[in-house]
């Protein structure tokens, strides 16, 4: 599984329930489509945490998934743009990632060289 990774603030004046409801209606759309196979939305809690209040952790079966889905992003089309800019403009410090799930199933075991 790939997992990427989004933090973010939320833009001053924005509802947290707006922020939300708007990122489970696009991310809804992204898993429909079959790009994305599952996500969480959370929330810093008690102020630990990393470098922003909202996590999003995406994950995407394969890195093709993954490139299918920013593909169906970029084509800036409609439903997905506007789904994309509901959530996309209600956020600010927008920091990403990209991990995956180790050891990875096809790792070969034994033969590792240091």
């Amino acid at each position: 599984m790939d997992i990427y990774h989004i933090w973010c603030d939320l833009r001053s004046g924005v509802k947290d329930t707006d922020f939300t409801d708007a990122a489970n209606t696009y991310l809804d759309a992204l898993s429909a489509a079959g790009h994305l196979s599952s996500f969480r939305i959370t929330r810093r809690k008690l102020g630990l945490g990393g470098p922003a209040e909202f996590h999003l952790m995406l994950e995407f079966e394969n890195l093709d998934k993954l490139d299918k889905a920013f593909v169906a992003v970029a084509t800036r089309s409609d439903p997905v743009e506007g789904f994309h800019h509901a959530v996309n403009s209600k956020v600010e410090n927008l920091t990403v990632a990209l991990y995956r799930d180790f050891p990875d199933d096809f790792r070969q075991r034994g033969e590792e060289k240091f």
